[in-house]
């Protein structure tokens, strides 16, 4: 099975609903199962004390609805632009190519298109046409929009909604945080334990194996990548998984190395357990918050990865939205005369909104699993 069928199941409106209804029970169980220890309650408390956290938690859980709603959908009976009617084959409805619930809720923002640019919330054209007076000459005026005052972020060349390019966005930016960083877990998560664990020769196997990739360039690993597999959303996710789990696979090596001569440990080893129960029962358990708050911190890191990449021409690729398209769409309209800024502000805007929240909400679970931070 090729890259480009695998891109495309994952495209596919029944792979999305399926994924995202996945997801939310994963995080609906896996939050259910910390509730149920003291130890996750505290820090939960602590949390729930901090307004700023809660605030940053408010705008993470806005930014991830709006994800949802792009990437819930269904296809709809295809209509004949001409006459209205719904399209039929062979006595077959045939059925569009779908769209997700949010395409649907700012289907009025999309029809409001506009011939070419135009600034936020203006009432004419940006750039300047050559029209024919009354007196036969050539005159540069600025046309009125068809839409005055519609866009609140103004439009790009073909007169698209910017804002809407940005919330569209946003779905991209929260997939490559998460997928990227639940990719790279299960990694650092089996070498470190059992490197740390086991030690002798694993151990060396799994020192050399970070040492190797740590020594090239992620950006060129994900470069090679993403030449074999091709652009696309799940190959670069993919390749900036594999080229992202040996910080935190050294991180939790380090921390069973100290947690195996822990005397819990040794008394486990010696009533006979196994080792991969001691690993399972005791030893994770123990490094799940370093897992936790690795994951929180990295996220912001691979979204600014993702524009970084984009920007470089090694992203998403052509018929994805994100945040690094809009950047490097904007590069070449900061050089023209007007300066065309919005593109790149709202871009700029929105990821900071994503980034500065998910930093400072990191901080914050960092303290809160830390019982010498604890105000209560």
């Amino acid at each position: 099975m090729t890259t480009q069928t695998l891109g495309h199941i994952f495209r596919s409106w029944p792979c999305q609903n399926a994924i995202v209804a996945l997801l939310l029970v994963f995080t609906a169980a896996f939050l259910w199962k910390l509730s149920r220890r003291e130890y996750w309650r505290l820090a939960a408390r602590e949390l729930r004390s901090r307004k700023g956290a809660m605030v940053c938690a408010a705008i993470l859980c806005l930014y991830a609805s709006i994800a949802v709603l792009d990437s819930v959908g269904w296809r709809s009976p295809a209509i004949d632009p001409t006459t209205g009617n719904i399209i039929r084959v062979n006595g077959h409805v045939v059925l569009d190519e779908g769209r997700s619930v949010l395409d649907r809720l700012l289907q009025p923002l999309a029809n409001r298109r506009e011939k070419t640019y135009s600034a936020p919330l203006g009432t004419v054209q940006f750039t300047k046409s050559t029209v024919k007076g009354r007196d036969g000459r050539m005159h540069r005026v600025n046309e009125p929009l068809a839409f005055p005052r519609s866009h609140l972020l103004g439009t790009d060349m073909i007169g698209q909604d910017v804002l809407l390019q940005a919330l569209k966005s946003i779905r991209t930016g929260l997939i490559i945080g998460l997928l990227t960083t639940l990719l790279a877990v299960p990694f650092a998560l089996l070498f470190g334990l059992c490197g740390g664990y086991y030690g002798g020769w694993v151990d060396d196997v799994v020192q050399y194996f970070c040492t190797v990739l740590s020594s090239i360039p992620n950006v060129l690993l994900i470069a090679a990548l993403m030449v074999v597999w091709g652009q696309g959303l799940p190959q670069l996710c993919v390749a900036m998984g594999i080229a992202s789990w040996t910080g935190l696979c050294r991180l939790l090596r380090g921390e069973t190395m100290r947690l195996r001569e822990a005397d819990f440990v040794s008394a486990a080893t010696a009533q006979g357990v196994p080792g991969w129960k001691i690993l399972l029962r005791h030893i994770l358990p123990n490094v799940l918050h370093i897992v936790l708050i690795n994951l929180v911190l990295r996220f912001s890191s691979e979204v600014l990865a993702e524009a970084a990449l984009t920007y470089l021409g090694m992203g998403v690729g052509a018929g994805t939205m994100s945040w690094g398209t809009m950047i490097n769409d904007a590069r070449t309209e900061l050089t023209r005369n007007p300066v065309i800024w919005w593109k790149l502000c709202a871009a700029f805007t929105f990821m900071l909104g994503l980034v500065l929240p998910a930093n400072i909400f990191g901080d914050a679970v960092r303290d809160a699993l830390d019982p010498r931070m604890r105000t209560q």
